[in-house]
C-alpha cells in the first residue's frame, strides 16, 4: 500500500532565510568597517560621557536635559549615571563604553582607554 508524502510547512522557511541573510550581510559590514565603527564609537562615547558629566556636576542640570544638548545623531548612545560615583557613562552597546567621574578641583575626568 502506498502512502502519500505529506506537505512541509514553509510558511517560516522564507523568514529564516532573510534572518540569515540579514546576519551575513551585518557581519560582513561588522568586519569590513569594524575599525572604523571602534573609533569613532570610542570617541562619540568619550565626548558625550564628559560633556554629560560636566553639564550634570558642574552646571547642575538634569540628566535628561544634558542628554538633550548632545550632537545631532548621538540618539544611538546610552548614558547613565551613577551619583553614589558622581560618575556618567556613555555607551554604544555591544561596541564602546566611556566614562567620566567628577573630581573636585578637576572637574570631571575620562577613564584611560585601552589602547
Amino acid at each position: 500500500m502506498a502512502t502519500a508524502k505529506q506537505a512541509r510547512d514553509v510558511r517560516g522557511l522564507p523568514w529564516l532565510k532573510l534572518l540569515v541573510v540579514l546576519a551575513a550581510i551585518g557581519g560582513g559590514v561588522a568586519w569590513f568597517y569594524g575599525e572604523q565603527i571602534a573609533g569613532y564609537s570610542q570617541a562619540s562615547t568619550g565626548y558625550a560621557a564628559k560633556y554629560t558629566c560636566s553639564c550634570r556636576h558642574i552646571g547642575g542640570r538634569d540628566i535628561g536635559h544634558c542628554k538633550d544638548d548632545l550632537l545631532a545623531g548621538m540618539g544611538a548612545l546610552w548614558i547613565s549615571e551613577d551619583a553614589d560615583e558622581k560618575s556618567v557613562t556613555a555607551s554604544v552597546p555591544l561596541v564602546e563604553s566611556t566614562t567620566a567621574t567628577f573630581r573636585e578641583g578637576e572637574g570631571c575626568v575620562l577613564e584611560a582607554w585601552d589602547g
